[in-house]
């Protein structure tokens, strides 16, 4: 069984395709909603939001305000959403392939 194209290792790690799919439904997600969802801590998430930002795959801004910190938000590229949907669409194949495999 092949993997495809599309199977992008980098987007496959738990973490980092649960972040792409939560950014995939928005336009931009924040920091801490990510953090809570994923429930993991902010230097867990930091270290899977640095090899997707490195890749060009997600963008962050920060937004001064309230608190004094401000709050970053998260969002996919359009690089970020391509990859993303290809992957998807290669995991999709490989669930299509085994069935068929089993069928015969």
């Amino acid at each position: 069984m092949s993997f495809g194209a599309g199977f992008n290792e980098m987007i496959h790690a738990p973490y980092r395709l649960r972040i792409c799919a939560m950014l995939s439904v928005s336009e931009a997600v924040e920091f801490g909603t990510l953090r809570d969802a994923l429930e993991v801590s902010d230097s867990v998430l930091s270290k899977h939001l640095a090899p997707l930002t490195a890749a060009n795959y997600i963008t962050t801004r920060r937004v001064v305000g309230v608190p004094r910190r401000g709050r970053m938000w998260v969002s996919l590229t359009v690089d970020g959403r391509r990859a993303f949907q290809a992957h998807v669409q290669a995991l999709q194949s490989m669930v299509t392939d085994a069935g068929m495999a089993t069928d015969e």
